[in-house]
């Protein structure tokens, strides 16, 4: 059996991110893991003619900090620690999760596909590449029932 004692869910607030927290909490609850939540803040630079760029625009930490505080767990047994770090998505989430040596990143995907996948890029999918550790990627909703995944206990018959 898979041993599972720390779980890192990335998170850029979308539905499909809020979806896929859903599941992190269920299997960190199931496996009596440590939940880790990570929102990575990239910085843009404006390009500004032919004088260089122009500086990012700084970061509202403390914003990021309240929105992350706010995402609560569907169980409350589970103690959530909270990161906000600056950088290129993918590449921190797979340092973060080396660093931090996490079993499991649990993450949402977009699936964008054609034009808007070659322009955007997809950092759950180079997350699944690079990472060395088990990734599960989620791209959309996915009913209860379908998965066995419930918020509350549920009785099996004898």
């Amino acid at each position: 059996m898979l041993r599972i004692r720390t779980i890192l869910h990335p998170t850029d607030f979308s539905a499909s991110a809020d979806n896929a927290w859903q599941v992190a909490c269920s299997l960190a609850h199931a496996y009596k893991a440590q939940l880790i939540l990570l929102h990575v803040q990239s910085r843009v630079l404006a390009p500004m003619g032919e004088f260089g760029m122009l500086p990012p625009e700084a970061v509202n930490q403390q914003g990021l900090e309240k929105h992350l505080a706010a995402i609560e767990p569907m169980f409350p047994s589970l103690k959530v620690a909270r990161f906000v770090v600056e950088g290129e998505a993918a590449t921190e989430i797979i340092a973060f999760a080396k660093k931090n040596e996490c079993d499991l990143i649990v993450m949402g995907t977009h699936g964008r596909k054609g034009l808007g996948r070659l322009f955007m890029g997809s950092v759950a999918e180079e997350v699944v590449r690079k990472a060395s550790c088990a990734v599960l990627t989620l791209k959309q909703p996915i009913a209860e029932i379908e998965t066995g995944f419930t918020t509350e206990a549920v009785e099996i018959p004898g």
